[in-house]
Parts: structure tokens; C-alpha cells; sequence
């Protein structure tokens, strides 16, 4: 990882966080893009004041920025995490329309507008790691919206893997597993419904997010 200039998006959440500083601590050349400005300026410090920019999910054009903003300042791009979203539950009837469009915002067209912006400007056999989640291969009730968000977003990664291949661009799929961080207890809308006990947050990010970004070997992850 030594020198590989990687943008970690979502890096004031759970898993965004603790990639960056899986990442910074292997040697690799940050930038950082979160949404609460603070919270991010205290990540860059204590990640030895690497740049950092803010941004609003809901600002599609300010999602697709940010990989062209940080081949910038990092004078080159080879890799991309992108770790944004937000749990939502309640049967179909009982959730909102405000909810459903904000869960399709944050879940899909976010992510999809930040590795749009990314595509063009990742160095060759790079890499753009998407985490979408469990819940896009096994789909609770009370949890269609959340569910349908999520699977929108991995079904448009399915057709952008197969179109990169070709430049040797690896676009990846990370279906991590539930995990023990609360991320389901600051739902948007609903109550999540009983889960067993979650992965270890740090071992996930290690196996599922570390693992394929700095993988050597382009392929289908």
C-alpha cells in the first residue's frame, strides 16, 4: 500500500473511518471526503493532516468531484472507497416518501455519481471499492426500501465492473456482512427488527474493504 494515493469517501463513518486509517497506517497517500466538515478536519489530523473536502449526498455533481478533486491534491489517483449510506425500515405502506427518495439518494445515486466522477480519473489497474451490504442478498421484511437502494446500487456496479475491464479498472462490490457499530440504530425511518450479533468492525474492514482495493491482480471481486 506504501504510496498508493487512495480517496476514502465516507471517511467520518464507521467503515470509512477505520479503512483511512488501516490505509494511512500501510503507507498509503490519503485524501478524505465526509459529510460533517468537523468530524472530518479531526480525521485529517489525527491522520497527519492529509486533505480532506466536504460534501452533501444530495449534491450529485459535488459526489462526482471528488475523485477529479483528489487526483489533484494527491497527484494521481489508484484507488477509491466509497462507504456512504444509511439504514431505513418499516413495511412498504409505513414508510414515507421523504425516506424512500432519501434512502435512494444516499444508498445509490451517491455512490453512483462518486464513481462516475472517479472512472476517468483513476490511474490504470486501479481500483474503486463500493460497499453496499448484506441486505442486497438477503432482504428482511420491514425493510423493502432499504433493500430495493442498496440492490440498485450493486446491480449498476455488476454492469460497470464488466465495462472496465477492459482498461484494467476494478470495480468492486463489497457486500459487508451486519456488524456490531450501531449502524442500523441510527436508521433514517423504523426500528431495525432483532439481529444476531454482528462481525468485529476492524476485522471486516480488513477482510472485505483492505483486501480487495490493494489486490495485485485484476479480476471479478
Amino acid at each position: 500500500m506504501t504510496g498508493a494515493r487512495t480517496l476514502v469517501v465516507g471517511a467520518t463513518g464507521m467503515i470509512g473511518g477505520l479503512a483511512a486509517r488501516m490505509a494511512a497506517g500501510r503507507g498509503a497517500s490519503l485524501a478524505l471526503a465526509g459529510r460533517d466538515g468537523e468530524r472530518l478536519a479531526e480525521r485529517s489530523r489525527l491522520l497527519g493532516d492529509c486533505p480532506y473536502r466536504a460534501f452533501d449526498a444530495y449534491d450529485l455533481d459535488g459526489c462526482a468531484a471528488l475523485a477529479p478533486w483528489a487526483s489533484k491534491v494527491l497527484e494521481g489517483l489508484d484507488a477509491v472507497v466509497v462507504a456512504i449510506g444509511v439504514a431505513g425500515f418499516g413495511r412498504a405502506e409505513h414508510v414515507g416518501e421523504a425516506a424512500a427518495e432519501h434512502l435512494m439518494t444516499v444508498n445509490a445515486l451517491a455512490p453512483m455519481a462518486v464513481v462516475r466522477g472517479a472512472l476517468p480519473a483513476l490511474e490504470a489497474a486501479g481500483a474503486v471499492v463500493v460497499v453496499t451490504g448484506i441486505v442486497v442478498d438477503k432482504r428482511p421484511l420491514g425493510a423493502a426500501d432499504y433493500a430495493a437502494s442498496k440492490t440498485a446500487l450493486a446491480a449498476w456496479l455488476g454492469v460497470v465492473r464488466r465495462e472496465q475491464r477492459k482498461r484494467g479498472i476494478r470495480v468492486v462490490d463489497v457486500r459487508m456482512p451486519h456488524l456490531d457499530g450501531g449502524f442500523a440504530d441510527r436508521a433514517v425511518t423504523g426500528s431495525p427488527p432483532r439481529m444476531p450479533p454482528g462481525a468485529e468492525p476492524a476485522r471486516a474492514v480488513e477482510e472485505y474493504v483492505l483486501g480487495p482495493l490493494y489486490a495485485s491482480e485484476v479480476g471479478d471481486s
